[in-house]
């Protein structure tokens, strides 16, 4: 009997638990019913809180810009009239190497999402898993392509597994920063113009949408964007997707927005990327979108109730190696700056398209009263004389420390588990050249610039798509050294399965090249830990006066001020290379291919007290004065040459 009653005691007791958490989670949907984000079908609007809501918003990638600017950035887009954002999340950048995440520091998703409702800012999130952007393979990790057949952005298991495995990290972050429960994100794209890519999978869109909604719930909105043509939106959309649509300033907006309405023939009208400028390739004059045209097609979808995402707002820097490139006829790659022409610059300073958007966004909406906030302060901290430390060769222990894997034909960056960055390919002459021999790439199989010497000395270049052949010379034995940068990976369109390095056998005449030593390249890693300026690296070579070819690394410090204010970096007479500052990897220059010809250099990376580092790799030649310009404005095309 006692057992008995100790057992409905223990029954009741778990009753009354239970009973006390149903009243609590229906506390907590009566608290969360206060805030609701939802479609009005009937009406063809959003409703927030039960009102109906137009979003005027703009994109901005936390990814390229450092935390530190993340407060100002945000202040000056809510100043501009905004009153939400438009956010990617780009999956290699959280989770470089599969299976460890990294949301720290510049990578704090959250703190991002934070600072953007404190700064009174609505978030429209884009998580992926592909993103597109401009970024890196479209932001899906390039450790993907360890498996060579995968299907990327589609129901391959490989792929699907590596996705569900993404989101099940990703999402749960997410869902605290719901509106419904208490954050600012009223709505969240699946996938990211899926129309636009070969695949047309149903079934893996499906998938994604299972997984949003077991993570997220049922109360927030998914939806799709998709380009301007039936064939995008036909394989873009699906069912419990709310379908958008998106187009620049040279589109017809009723006939887009019709488009839209076939597709949704209920609800608001979404434009998710309103094109306010366009991204530069090396190589390409630099881009610009007309500020009237921008101005007078944002009143024009304003004024028909439309919510409008402009894209970019700020464009911010592709610092490292995190540009994209396309390939369409031929391999392009995306330049270091993504300024885009936006409201916002590089340098996240107000532009006179901001101040013509928030001129129209007055007539709609009130604008926060007060003074936009100013540019940032910018020095022009003049020359630094660089000194050369050595060739790749001379100082491959510092940056190879793990040495070669050898093996008779080319591995891949994949293969190597090097996804970014450079690669050396090292071999002998397996004869005697005493003319002129062509090595070639006879499938077009360098990825995607390879600068080669033999015996040290820097014979020319391979290049992607356009140079198949270089003839060299040499004696049998002689040491052939290819290196190999990867340049960017394809983010738009069927060729994302972009494969780096010497992907390919090459040729010498006839005869392929074999037995390779091949060097996984950790620069950054050195660079960050130090070198060349710990001790046990110091006093390698003084300053040379006379113009060194081939890949090699400079270093010089730009001497303190007390200043810590933004600058540009201005590499004259250099060809092209890797620019670190206190270990920080900038990204790419390359003033001769254009139209780029400064790099942003943000504040928060100078010590105003302490010597500031420079390392310089110039792959193909430096200029005599060996010296580096920083001054106070940016240059992003190339300038008229009469001035």
């Amino acid at each position: 009997m006692a057992a008995a009653a100790a057992a409905a005691a223990a029954a009741a007791a778990l009753l009354l638990v239970a009973l006390k958490f149903a009243c609590l989670a229906d506390c907590g949907r009566l608290v969360s019913g206060e805030r609701s984000f939802s479609i009005d079908y009937k009406n063809n609007c959003f409703l927030k809180d039960g009102e109906p809501f137009q979003y005027i918003s703009g994109s901005i990638h936390y990814s390229r810009i450092p935390r530190y600017y993340w407060e100002d950035r945000l202040l000056k887009m809510y100043m501009a009239g905004l009153n939400a954002i438009q956010v990617y999340v780009p999956w290699n950048f959280h989770e470089t190497i599969q299976g460890i995440q990294n949301f720290t520091g510049d990578r704090d998703l959250e703190h991002f999402l934070d600072l953007a409702n404190k700064t009174g800012l609505l978030v429209i999130l884009r998580p992926g898993p592909y993103i597109c952007a401009e970024w890196e393979m479209g932001g899906l990790p390039a450790w993907l392509l360890q498996k060579p057949t995968i299907i990327l952005r589609s129901s391959d298991p490989d792929y699907l597994e590596a996705v569900s495995n993404w989101l099940a990290v990703l999402l749960p972050k997410i869902k605290p920063w719901l509106y419904v429960n208490g954050g600012n994100i009223i709505t969240v794209q699946v996938e990211n113009e899926y129309g636009s890519y070969y695949t047309c999978d149903y079934n893996y869109m499906r998938h994604l949408r299972t997984l949003f909604r077991f993570f997220l719930g049922e109360d927030v909105i998914l939806f799709t964007t998709d380009g301007n043509t039936d064939k995008e939106m036909t394989c873009g959309t699906l069912e419990g997707l709310y379908a958008t649509v998106d187009f620049g300033t040279d589109t017809n907006v009723a006939q887009a927005f019709s488009r839209q309405r076939r597709f949704e023939p209920r609800g608001p009208l979404v434009n998710s990327e309103f094109y306010t400028g366009w991204l530069d390739h090396w190589g390409d004059q630099h881009a610009a979108v007309d500020t009237q045209k921008v101005s007078k097609v944002l009143e024009e979808m304003l004024m028909m109730g439309a919510n409008v995402n402009m894209y970019m707002f700020e464009g911010g820097t592709n610092f490292g190696y995190w540009n994209g490139a396309d390939h369409d006829t031929r391999y392009r790659s995306v330049v270091t700056s993504y300024d885009y022409d936006a409201p916002l610059t590089e340098a996240g300073d107000p532009t006179e398209k901001l101040l013509a958007i928030r001129d129209v966004i007055t007539l709609f909406r009130e604008v926060p009263s007060g003074p936009m906030p100013p540019a940032t302060p910018k020095f022009a901290y003049g020359f630094v004389t660089l000194k050369q430390v050595g060739s790749i060769s001379d100082v491959l222990n510092a940056i190879s420390p793990l040495g070669p894997v050898q093996s008779q034909y080319p591995l891949t960056f994949e293969e190597m588990k090097q996804y970014y960055g450079y690669m050396l390919y090292r071999t002998t002459l397996p004869r005697d050249l005493p003319e002129h021999t062509p090595l070639i790439s006879p499938q077009n199989g360098v990825h995607d610039r390879a600068h080669v010497s033999i015996n040290g000395v820097f014979q020319g270049l391979l290049e992607r798509d356009s140079v198949l052949v270089l003839n060299v010379s040499g004696q049998r034995g002689d040491t052939v050294d290819i290196l190999v940068e990867n340049m960017g990976r394809v983010n738009f369109g069927s060729n994302i399965n972009d494969h780096k390095g010497l992907v390919s056998n090459l040729f010498l005449g006839k005869d392929i090249l074999s037995d390779w030593k091949i060097y996984p390249l950790d620069i950054d890693g050195a660079v960050a830990g130090g070198w060349p300026y710990s001790r046990s690296q110091n006093g390698h070579v003084s300053p040379q006066r006379e113009p060194s070819t081939g890949p090699a690394f400079y270093t010089g410090t730009l001497q303190p001020n007390g200043l810590q204010w933004d600058t540009f970096l201005k590499l004259i007479d250099w060809t092209k290379g890797q620019v670190w500052i206190n270990g920080v990897n900038l990204g790419r220059y390359w003033p001769a291919r254009g139209p780029q010809q400064t790099m942003y250099v943000p504040g928060s990376l100078l010590d105003p007290s302490r010597p500031n580092n420079i390392t310089v790799l110039e792959l193909e030649r430096a200029p005599a004065h060996q010296r580096v310009l920083f001054i106070d404005r940016p240059q992003l095309g190339i300038p008229d040459k009469k001035s």
